[in-house]
């Protein structure tokens, strides 16, 4: 192979006895894993909100901007659950650009795989010692998993992963819900199997060990849009497409049906302002049928400190340097109509 190996990085349980959480974090993580799964499974009536940058770039923005969640989720919590976003490493289309704190705890300096695992984990202990939430973060590399599975509370696999043999059968080994994207292609059938193979138990290969899964009875479906044959962007999250999801739900008798509909990427065309619209249309498709309405569990929306993007370098705090997101102001007002609407 032609590799430049450059060190051996440590083992996850290296990772976690030098930044440990504690029996009192563990337990708040307990209560939120069963508050999620029962939202999931229809126990629950909350709806989900899973929200935050595109990708977290630096600490102290990520914090500031999780802290304010905190106190927005004390205003409607008897009607939405608040999971914040922390996606510290991103899958990039060509391969170029930010690829995520895992890679560059700093967008200035070179990539230091080292220092990102400390970084990405300091972050979501932080988070959550501070307050009190288990985030969200994406499954790009499987076998990175294990060095934040004590402190995720929600785990998404993208549209560019959710064929992959790997990320489905280690899917099936959390014991957090996951999120299957639909592909870039848009073919339900492709992430249906995905959350078939999710929900089953399996033995593979894990981290150079023979194991063996339980199966994931809360994998489910995030509709996030798909690209036609054209490169254009096309949205799935209209009403005709969930009462489509809905049916292939019921032909494949998954367990616990659900959907989270992500207001970015192709189902805006990356026009970020568009989430506000596509989520009071979602919330409108609910309110019109019972199935769709239990179906559509939640949404996931692209949110930071500042409205837009910026190019790295232009340093300007709290502002996307991935896809652009809504700001602040507009996250708080559409946050607050949600529970309106609910």
């Amino acid at each position: 192979m032609n590799l430049n190996l450059l060190r051996e990085l440590p083992n996850p349980d290296a990772i976690k006895a030098l930044l440990p959480t504690t029996p009192q974090l563990d337990a708040i993580k307990m209560r939120r894993d069963q508050e999620i799964r029962d939202i999931l499974s229809g126990k629950d009536d909350k709806f989900l909100l899973i929200i935050g940058p595109c990708s977290a770039d630096r600490q102290d923005a990520v914090l500031d901007y999780i802290s304010r969640l905190r106190k927005i989720q004390e205003q409607v919590q008897d009607r939405i659950y608040i999971i914040p976003r922390i996606y510290t490493n991103k899958p990039r289309t060509t391969g170029d650009g930010y690829k995520g704190m895992l890679h560059q705890p700093d967008p200035l300096e070179h990539s230091d795989m080292l220092k990102g695992l400390l970084a990405i984990r300091e972050l979501h202990l932080k988070t959550l010692a501070e307050t009190g939430f288990t985030c969200a973060d994406e499954m790009l590399y499987p076998e990175n998993h294990a060095y934040l599975d004590d402190l995720l509370g929600y785990v998404a696999v993208g549209a560019r992963s959710v064929e992959d043999q790997q990320h489905r059968l280690t899917a099936s080994g959390l014991t957090v819900p996951v999120g299957m994207k639909n592909p870039t292609s848009g073919d339900y059938s492709v992430m249906l199997n995905a959350i078939m193979a999710a929900q089953h138990s399996h033995t593979f290969v894990y981290r150079g060990w023979e194991a063996v899964s339980q199966g994931n009875p809360y994998a489910h479906a995030i509709l996030r849009g798909y690209v036609n044959k054209h490169g254009q962007s096309q949205p799935n999250y209209h009403f005709e497409e969930l009462i489509r999801l809905h049916q292939m739900y019921v032909d494949k008798k998954l367990e616990n049906m659900a959907v989270i509909i992500d207001c970015n990427h192709n189902n805006s065309g990356k026009q970020y302002l568009e989430q506000i619209r596509i989520t009071r249309e979602v919330l409108h498709s609910r309110r019109n049928s019972d199935e769709v309405g239990k179906m559509v569990k939640g949404l996931m929306i692209e949110s930071y400190i500042e409205d837009g993007n910026q190019k790295i370098g232009e340093g300007i705090y709290g502002k996307s340097i991935t896809d652009p997101c809504l700001g602040w102001e507009k996250t708080e007002k559409l946050i607050l109509e949600m529970a309106d609407l609910l």
